[in-house]
């Protein structure tokens, strides 16, 4: 009976013999390598104060406005302790993302949009005014006229 079964030639056949051993180490390294840089990537991407880029870029007044927004760590649900103390800070009102020191703002993203619009638009309007008025002084001066 022992003999009719041989362990030996059958794992030979499907690739595990003796002589393939050194293949499927170099495998299990490659396999090794892989998902450590996979890994570290993935941890980088937890832990990096730069971030990833992204798809979608982010305009420059939200880029300046990022630090006033924190990311919340939420309890594990066994741990009655951590759960309580999180519902009582206000954590579970809100999103994943949320403002620093605020708990609501009663603000949707659209309102905030057309803030950040408005504010770009005001900008905008300053440098052209500036503009025009240093234009319009640079032609008096040229004139003879004292402008101060």
């Amino acid at each position: 009976m022992s003999k009719s079964f041989n362990a030996e030639r059958f794992l030979k056949k499907v690739g595990l013999g003796k002589e393939d051993h050194y293949f499927w180490k170099q495998i299990g390294k490659a396999l090794l390598c892989t998902y450590t840089c996979f890994g570290v990537a993935w941890w980088w991407n937890e832990t990096s104060p730069l971030g990833w880029m992204t798809l979608k870029p982010k305009p420059k007044e939200e880029k300046e406005m990022a630090h006033l927004y924190e990311r919340r760590r939420f309890p594990y649900p066994g741990d009655t302790e951590a759960t309580d103390a999180f519902i009582a800070s206000g954590g579970a009102i809100g999103t994943t993302i949320g403002p620093k020191g605020l708990i609501e703002t009663g603000e949707d993203s659209d309102n905030f949009q057309k803030k950040l619009q408005s504010k770009k638009f005001e900008k905008e309007s300053l440098k052209m005014w500036f503009r025009m008025r240093n234009e319009v002084l640079s032609d008096l001066q040229a004139k003879g006229y004292d402008v101060e």
